[in-house]
């Protein structure tokens, strides 16, 4: 069970990572060091200020409060989803979901949340990130402006940098469901 938990864990991180090794900082949110303490494992239970980060962050996204939402989002922020897509820089993020929600969403909820707390001491896979990351896992629901309702699980990864802003979001969704509720 530990074993196949900390599969789980590596795998959605490995995904997390920044493809860019130019760009991919191995750096200890807390502490600023490239590398781990001697005898410290690979990761590690997070502070539980992660996980309330990313709620209240959560809540401001459900909620349509975009200006809000990325108060907690760092200069440099990277959005990317599972299927490669991704948006760089807080201003396209910004750009990108006030237009969502505007002008496709007419409301979303996110319900049967689980969150976990990891700290990442040694990255599992190259150009994948150390430090402290917020993990979740819920189901989402969205009224979009067809009239059609989407509901689908959906994985997300939060990465902190060492202001603990969010620095990296990874999310794991299904297309399908989404460009079926799109539709006219």
């Amino acid at each position: 069970m530990k074993k196949l938990f900390g599969w789980l864990i590596c795998s959605a991180l490995l995904f997390s990572c920044n493809e860019s090794p130019k760009t991919a900082e191995k750096t200890d949110s807390k502490t600023g060091s490239d590398a781990p303490a001697s005898g410290t494992k690979d990761y590690e239970f997070a502070d539980d200020k992660f996980v309330g980060i990313a709620k209240k962050h959560t809540a401001y996204l459900e909620s349509g409060d975009i200006d809000g939402w990325m108060n907690d989002f760092s200069d440099n922020a990277v959005y990317r989803w599972n299927n490669f897509d991704s948006l760089a820089g807080k201003a396209a993020i910004t750009d990108y979901w006030k237009k969502r929600r505007t002008d496709v969403i007419d409301s979303m909820s996110f319900t049967d949340v689980i969150w976990l707390p990891i700290k990442v001491n040694k990255p599992q896979a190259p150009g994948q990130l150390a430090g402290n990351y917020a993990l979740s896992w819920y189901v989402a629901t969205a009224k979009y402006k067809t009239g059609k309702t989407m509901k689908q699980r959906i994985h997300t990864a939060f990465h902190f940098d060492a202001n603990d802003k969010i620095d990296r979001v990874s999310q794991y969704l299904d297309r399908v469901p989404i460009n079926a509720a799109m539709e006219k």
